[in-house]
């Protein structure tokens, strides 16, 4: 157990899940995002712990967000569960515009419909073609940096002048992405091609609600070897 940061008064928020999943990622920087404190309850590789089965016994899977004794799961639910309970703290996540929530959801489903299918393979968790990962990756970054020219409207993320939904659902998985870049000597995100991208990458990962919360590439590639050699 880690105690990340002193949580509000009268209030209980834990985390479940490990450092280096992109989706346990996702909810530590919404709720660094909205100044929420929490303990991160670290599940130990290959092993699921009493309290996540009990807590999410539909999936039996990270992250869950435990917030005074009542459980959320999934990543991208808590996210919107982080945003609404604790509204009036920090920025909004979700825009405040019924399209524009649309079109953030559309995109957050989209990314997880393509980068947890792909980048698992690349690292050795998931069997697969490498080739037709590779290929899916380099299609899913070029729709994402046309994606961020409609949605950014000239700003700095996804969600305008501060992180928003998609900045979140897309930047988990930037350690992942460099660690496979590191991996395979492919890079996804080329400044060349994708100008729009790597400025904005630079700029969330080194905003303060993401920088302490990225898992770093080098401890990343480490963990990915015990795939490989589970498989």
């Amino acid at each position: 157990m880690i105690l990340e940061r002193m949580a509000a008064a009268g209030e209980v928020v834990k985390l479940v899940g490990s450092w280096g999943s992109p989706f346990v990622v996702r909810v530590g920087i919404a709720l660094h995002l909205k100044g929420v404190g929490y303990e991160l309850l670290q599940e130990e590789f290959g092993k699921k712990s009493e309290i996540l089965l009990k807590s999410n016994p539909v999936y039996k899977k990270m992250p869950v967000l435990i917030h005074n004794g009542k459980p959320i799961c999934e990543s991208m639910i808590i996210v919107e569960y982080v945003d609404e309970v604790w509204a009036s703290a920090g920025p909004s996540i979700l825009p405040a515009d019924p399209y524009e929530r649309a079109i953030a959801r559309f995109w957050a489903a989209y990314i997880d419909d393509k980068l947890p299918s792909a980048v698992p393979i690349l690292i050795g968790a998931l069997e697969g073609s490498k080739e037709q990962a590779i290929e899916q990756i380099f299609t899913t970054v070029q729709l994402l940096e046309d994606a961020f020219t409609k949605c950014c409207k000239g700003k700095s993320f996804f969600g305008g002048e501060t992180i928003g939904y998609i900045d979140i659902a897309f930047g988990s998985w930037l350690g992942g992405l460099k660690a496979v870049e590191k991996m395979v000597g492919i890079k996804f995100i080329d400044g060349e091609k994708l100008p729009l991208l790597v400025g904005w990458a630079e700029r969330f990962c080194s905003n303060d609600a993401v920088v302490n919360i990225m898992p770093q590439v080098d401890m990343l590639i480490e963990f990915s070897k015990v795939f490989q050699k589970k498989n």
